[in-house]
């Protein structure tokens, strides 16, 4: 229930002092003409959900401004005070995307670091996610923080955690670090004034160090010579990508390769996009018309941190068709694992990672070439905590999510859009060399480890009052479970804030063995999966449906694609989303 008291008596203690005059003029502004947007600013604080603090930029406790993020940055000093591994000479990692006040609030957070005595090592112009991941292992620190709010429309911000291993923090320090920021009552209490030459500016050197372990991901590189004049149109989304993919693909031996010109301008307003998300097909509207003029096979779009990947691949048609992610981290996986079984080089410890929401097509591949799959909760930073306890035992050769997150290596532990992207190359070149297209090769897996066909369904909720739509609509999905959907009876729930999957046919109920988290899922007797939980960072509930069939032919693929359609569509008819 919103108390608009509480909220006022919050929002007029950004009226002081402390506060610089643009906050004070905006909130003065809201508390006396927008009610409903002095709600939305202050109803409750900007938390860490799967990725870190994430919010519209502006004044308020539940906005994106140098406050919020001086809070966040000085409870997490205070952490590491009292959890890293030499209290005395802490070292932070600090990255940032091309975002309007990126830069700016880079800056706040390495002058609060040095201000608590750490030493910051800062890049000197933007970079990808994943160089932040590296730089923190490179470099020894005991933390990173990425500005960026990935690839949310321009209005967002965010700030990202990294732990010592270059992943995102995860319990019990994501826990600690929101403990240790609650316990700060007023921004008086961030530090300031500290040795700006503890300031270590950083860049090509750690860059040099990152490619050269982007290049030994390479499994086929006499393919690639064959393949070099492989037409490859890119675009970075106006991101920090615009760099480094055109440098990764041109390591690897491409030749051929066509920016987006227009959008290889580093711009936080992203001013050719809607959204500069490679989800969305018309992010890849103008590097698609450039692949037509060029006559290239492979296009590739990355969000501006450079750690999501979307692709199209042209198809025996001459069209073109873009993957979605389950799609993209199938072939990744399927090529990863073929090409070290054929090269004797896969000894039996080897293990991949993807979340419980992505396709099952990536747990048949790995099953049927002995290697392990785990599957872990959304978010990149379960990814890390897996490679972390298994790091020495086992060894990692891939793994991905479904909104187009994939990390081919191990020497980073985030989504890696660079590195990705010069793998898809390789993979294409590969399929080329084989007489084949990307289209063609993924149909091929399909033959061989069935067919999986995906849908995601975001139902936008914004505001306090859809926070609170989003939270009735699990519970009611949690107390009320559907018996059937769409004709199909329900025989399995998985409940993973009970942490407990319930077999409906025997009354059978076992332990699920992750952590606690607002997620559900429905397995339905003709296979169909359906998994439903709320975004940690946006204000929308994520419906996930996956059904499956398998594909005796590859002349069948059209007509069971559409009988796979035609079967969650109804699904997503009978649940009234």
């Amino acid at each position: 229930m919103i108390n608009i008291d509480e909220i006022r008596k919050k929002a007029t203690l950004w009226l002081g002092n402390e506060f610089d005059e643009e906050t004070r003029n905006e909130v003065k502004n809201m508390m006396e003409n927008d009610e409903k947007g002095l709600i939305d600013a202050f109803y409750q604080d900007l938390e860490f959900g799967t990725g870190g603090l994430r919010g519209i930029m502006g004044a308020g406790t539940n906005r994106m401004n140098r406050y919020t993020l001086g809070m966040a940055t000085q409870g997490l000093s205070n952490y590491l005070k009292m959890h890293a591994a030499n209290p005395s000479s802490i070292k932070v990692a600090i990255a940032y995307d091309s975002r309007n006040n990126s830069t700016y609030f880079a800056r706040v957070a390495a002058d609060i670091f040095v201000a608590n005595g750490f030493t910051a090592y800062l890049f000197e112009s933007l970079r990808p996610t994943p160089v932040l991941s590296f730089a923190v292992r490179h470099h020894g620190c005991d933390a990173g923080v990425i500005i960026t709010a990935s690839h949310n429309p321009k209005e967002y911000n965010g700030y990202k955690v990294s732990w010592n291993d270059g992943g995102q923090v995860v319990s019990p320090h994501d826990r600690g670090i929101i403990d240790e920021v609650r316990k700060i009552r007023s921004v008086r209490e961030i530090a300031s004034g500290g040795d700006q030459s503890k300031i270590i500016f950083i860049g090509e050197e750690t860059d040099k160090k990152y490619m050269e372990e982007v290049r030994k991901l390479s499994l086929n590189s006499e393919i690639i010579r064959r393949h070099a004049d492989m037409g490859i149109v890119y675009t970075p989304l106006h991101g920090t990508g615009y760099k480094m993919v055109p440098e990764a693909l041109a390591m690897y031996g491409f030749t051929n390769i066509y920016p987006v010109r227009e959008q290889s301008i580093t711009d936080g307003n992203f001013p050719t996009l809607h959204s500069p998300n490679p989800e969305e097909p018309g992010a890849l509207a103008m590097a698609l018309d450039l692949a037509r003029e060029k006559g290239a096979d492979l296009v590739m779009a990355t969000d501006p941190d450079a750690d999501r990947l979307g692709i199209a691949v042209r198809k025996p048609s001459g069209e073109f068709v873009l993957l979605n992610g389950n799609q993209t981290g199938a072939l990744l996986t399927w090529y990863i694992i073929s090409e070290k079984k054929g090269k004797g080089e896969l000894k039996g410890n080897e293990y991949i990672i993807k979340t419980i929401v992505t396709s099952d097509l990536l747990d048949s591949i790995a099953e049927k070439n002995s290697v392990e799959c785990f599957n872990v909760l959304t978010g990149f930073k379960f990814f890390a905590e897996i490679m972390r306890d298994l790091e020495g035992k086992k060894k990692y050769i891939g793994g991905g999510e479904e909104s187009f997150g994939y990390l081919p290596g191990d020497y980073v532990r985030d989504k890696d859009a660079v590195s990705s992207c010069a793998l898809i190359a390789e993979i294409a070149a590969w399929a080329r060399d084989h007489g084949k297209s990307l289209w063609e090769l993924l149909l091929d897996i399909y033959a061989e480890y069935g067919l999986y066909r995906e849908k995601l369904v975001n139902v936008v909720r914004k505001g306090a009052e859809g926070a609170a739509e989003i939270r009735k609509m699990m519970e009611d999905f949690r107390s009320n479970p559907p018996a059937a959907i769409d004709g199909s009876k329900v025989v399995k729930i998985n409940d993973y804030l009970l942490l407990t999957s319930a077999d409906l046919l025997t009354g059978k109920k076992i332990p699920l063995p992750l952590e606690k988290s607002n997620v559900l899922q429905f397995f339905l007797e003709d296979g169909t999966k359906i998994s439903v939980r709320p975004s940690g960072t946006e204000p929308k509930i994520k419906f996930y449906f996956s059904a499956r069939t398998a594909l005796g032919n590859i002349s069948e693929f059209e007509a069971s694609w559409k009988s796979l359609e035609e079967r969650i569509d109804g699904i997503i008819s009978d649940l009234k989303l």
